[in-house]
């Protein structure tokens, strides 16, 4: 089951790229079929095997020799990994597909703003709707409770307090920003969401140490936060209860 499940998250992980490549240019998912950006070559199916045909093919077009960005092979590989992490926390549950689901789009939220500086409201609204969809079927199916205080309470809250940052940095942080946090907070409740957006500036604040330290960024150049919020989030998803309780072991 988890070799499917792996092999699953690679073909997935090959849409991801195409997503991450065309959503940003305003160009459609679907149409055209996958093409060389260098030749024009439409790709046949030998051509799109997640991670082997970049392999076979060693990272070149089959038909024009131009380079491919190795970007392809690692998004489709840290999807499957993601996938079997997924399965192994939640086993084969509405979670498991709710969660992979939600970070494969999370994924390309990452990208796109680690490359473009945005965060199209398309894939926000995808979230917001795709947790909706989640928490009605979670009732639905096992009376599981909505609690809507917690997560009307973690989308306000996070919103509010992001867009407090906005106006207290002067625009330190982007619109984006605000709409992903709060569609987070309206999965994880109030009591998370923070915990996430704590980790999220500790996170940041060593990744741009690094980054300012070892000169591949400079003081005036930004830096999205997005990818941030979404490893916190990560983690919390994950470990949530863990870091809280070795937080509280070690300091209280």
């Amino acid at each position: 089951m988890k070799t499917v499940i792996f092999l699953y998250g690679l073909l997935i992980g090959s849409f991801l790229n195409v997503c991450i490549y065309r959503i940003p240019r305003e160009e459609s998912i679907v149409f055209p079929s996958s093409h060389c950006f260098s030749c024009g070559t439409n790709l046949k199916w030998y051509d799109l095997v997640p991670v082997l045909s970049y392999m076979v093919q060693k990272g070149k077009c089959r038909y024009c020799g131009e380079k491919f960005s190795s970007q392809y092979p690692i998004i489709e590989l840290f999807n499957g990994v993601l996938y079997l992490l997924i399965y192994i926390k939640f086993d084969f549950t509405l979670e498991f597909f709710f969660y992979c689901i939600l970070f494969s789009i999370l994924m390309v939220v990452a990208l796109i703003d680690l490359k473009h500086m945005i965060i199209p409201d398309v894939l926000i609204l995808c979230i917001f709707i795709l947790s909706i969809l989640y928490k009605i079927a979670a009732y639905v199916l096992w009376m599981e409770p909505f609690n809507i205080v917690q997560s009307i309470g973690g989308l306000i809250l996070s919103g509010l307090f992001f867009v407090l940052i906005i106006f207290l940095s002067k625009g330190g942080m982007g619109e984006g920003d605000v709409t992903l946090i709060s569609s987070l907070g309206f999965i994880l409740g109030i009591k998370d969401i923070f915990l996430t957006i704590f980790l999220s500036f500790v996170v940041g604040a060593i990744i741009s140490v690094f980054l300012l330290i070892t000169k591949i960024k400079g003081r005036k150049d930004p830096i999205p936060f997005g990818p941030f919020i979404i490893f916190s989030f990560f983690m919390v998803v994950f470990w949530g209860n863990q870091l809280v309780q070795w937080y509280l072991n070690n300091f209280y």
